[in-house]
């Protein structure tokens, strides 16, 4: 028993000094590369986006299967995020002029009116935009309104830096009009309908939820900081509501967060892991309100997407059920095949590497019964309770999740072809790169993780201590609209969904062809949030969309009349 104990430790240390090593040497090399990719993607001076006005960022060079040579509100301000962090932090200062041509593109694109609307009626919330700055006009999924979230944020982050650098009239007069158009659409259409990040599903989507609640906090934060009190009071209450909402996400019976209100998929998304990155703030420890990395429901949601990848990839056979393996959108894509993909990969590391900073930085970590399973994974027998930094518990523990987090950079290293080039994908059969080449966001994904690896954080947006509101509101600027949850029990066959419509334009007005696809993440109960008019009496019914066949309910029509603010659910079952 001795000996086989003996083997197993000692089979454990041979596999952490590996991935420890594939990572060591990916982060030395691919570091320069991608920074190098991602900076020959940006404006007429990159070598790659020919094209592209100043500030513009190309989403990939590729022009067919598929055509990215567009650039989009949400890939460029992730990406510029990336760049403005190593700008403010002293990490890179020759990005300055870079990062004005940003400002200044994006400003520009805020006031082209496009098939979303004009700048005052919806048009912040188109998703992608010709790179010489003219609309995109073919049909697309829109709007996407996690683009103005982003994109505030990023320009908030420069701006809090010229701030402190005594640059105060170029943020008032310059930035500060760019951003607070960018916090008013959110503030007043976060509790509209919006496609996801990947452009597929039009619902409510918790990567959208999660950024436009950052994105109001620090806005409240930094007019206070510019004496623009007169909006603060107004952005604080969408944010108090945005976190609320934000709760209705987690299904706590599958121990994961359902990524889309809508979309009849699982709901298993690398949209929730994007969402926990991209809303990281170092000061609010493991809170779970917001779904920091090291909370309790963070973690047991990237175990269980994770697992999602595990037996649906050839590259991922035979692969320990505790070691990383490749991943991707979600598992059941089928978009270019459904392969994994590097920027998905990225951020299974990228959280892992910022909760280890925080619990670091707490001096121990809290195992729950929600985080359980995730721990258990680098030990067994683990009880729930608080480990403290000078345990051998802790340590043991955080050895082996640092181990774990190295190998999603290990699978990346494994599949990044000699050159350093990271595409959209690669193969889920045998690794090759797949898709859109030169990906400015894999290349951003690589530098964000790497930087979590090596233990750097960003400045805080205000996390910490926040209260969810005992009651939720779903209105917007006005108020007028309740967010309904439709339940209904229904058993279908394999292929076979389940819809609703009915009386109102949020339920598409009695129409099957555009009836909205509820999700069967908790099967057999179908479900969908939608914001509907308060006060109102509304029908609907649901309908089964089989092989082309459409069924609908027996009559006669459902109906319900909504309260005059706040939640709703609505149970039923399939009749």
């Amino acid at each position: 028993m001795r000996f086989t104990l003996l083997f197993s430790l000692v089979g454990l240390a041979v596999r952490a000094f590996a991935q420890s090593s594939a990572a060591d040497a990916y982060v030395a090399s691919e570091s320069p590369i991608a920074k190098s990719g991602l900076l020959a993607n940006i404006g007429p001076d990159g070598s790659k986006s020919q094209g592209a006005k100043p500030g513009i960022v190309v989403a990939s060079p590729s022009t067919s299967n598929p055509d990215y040579l567009y650039t989009w509100t949400r890939d460029s301000s992730l990406v510029f995020k990336a760049l403005i962090d190593q700008f403010t932090t002293g990490e890179d200062t020759s990005l300055r002029t870079l990062i004005d041509e940003f400002t200044t593109a994006e400003a520009t694109l805020q006031q082209v009116s496009n098939p979303s609307g004009t700048v005052s009626t919806g048009g912040l919330g188109e998703p992608k935009f010709n790179i010489d700055e003219t609309a995109f006009t073919g049909a697309w999924g829109r709007p996407q309104r996690d683009g103005p979230a982003l994109r505030a944020t990023a320009i908030i982050t420069y701006a809090n830096w010229l701030l402190d650098n005594n640059n105060s009239t170029y943020v008032t007069n310059t930035l500060w009009p760019i951003i607070k158009l960018d916090l008013d659409y959110v503030a007043n259409n976060w509790n509209q309908s919006t496609f996801d990040l990947w452009e597929e599903i039009n619902s409510s989507s918790f990567f959208t939820t999660a950024v436009q609640h950052r994105a109001l906090r620090e806005g409240a934060t930094f007019a206070n900081r510019i004496g623009q009190t007169s909006v603060v009071s107004g952005y604080t209450t969408q944010a108090d509501n945005l976190l609320c909402f934000l709760q209705s996400y987690w299904n706590p019976s599958a121990g994961y967060v359902t990524a889309n209100t809508g979309g009849g998929r699982s709901g298993k998304d690398a949209n929730t892991l994007l969402a926990s990155i991209h809303t990281f703030d170092p000061a609010a420890g493991c809170d779970a309100a917001t779904f920091q990395p090291c909370s309790d429901k963070a973690l047991s949601n990237l175990k269980v997407y994770v697992d999602s990848f595990r037996s649906i990839y050839s590259i991922n056979s035979g692969i320990a059920s505790n070691a990383a393996v490749a991943t991707g959108r979600y598992p059941e894509d089928s978009y270019q095949g459904g392969n994994p993909w590097y920027l998905t990969t990225f951020a299974v590391a990228e959280q892992l590497y910022d909760a280890l900073i925080v619990w670091d930085k707490l001096g121990g970590l809290n195992v729950t019964s929600t985080s359980l399973p995730f721990f258990q994974q680098f030990s067994s027998g683990l009880t729930a309770g608080t480990y403290a930094s000078s345990s051998s518990t802790y340590q043991t523990l955080t050895a082996a999740i640092k181990t774990f987090a190295d190998g999603f950079l290990a699978i990346n290293a494994k599949y990044t072809p000699s050159d350093g080039g990271l595409a959209e994908q690669f193969s889920k059969s045998d690794g090759a790169p797949v898709s859109a080449v030169d990906l400015t966001w894999s290349y951003a994904a690589a530098l964000t993780s790497f930087a979590a690896r090596e233990g750097k954080t960003y400045a805080s947006w205000g996390a910490a201590g926040l209260v969810v509101p005992a009651q939720c509101s779903s209105g917007g600027s006005g108020g007028n609209t309740v967010a309904v949850t439709f339940n209904v029990q229904a058993t279908t066959v394999f292929g076979e969904n389940i819809y609703i419509t009915g009386s109102v334009d949020a339920l598409e007005n009695w129409s099957p062809d555009n009836a909205l696809l509820l999700s069967a993440a908790n099967y057999p109960i179908w479900s969908i949030t939608v914001n509907l008019p308060a006060s109102s009496t509304i029908e609907y019914k649901y309908i089964r969309k089989f092989n082309g066949a459409v069924t609908w309910e027996s009559d006669p029509n459902n109906s319900i009349t909504t309260p005059s603010g706040g939640s709703y659910i609505q149970n039923d079952s399939w009749r």
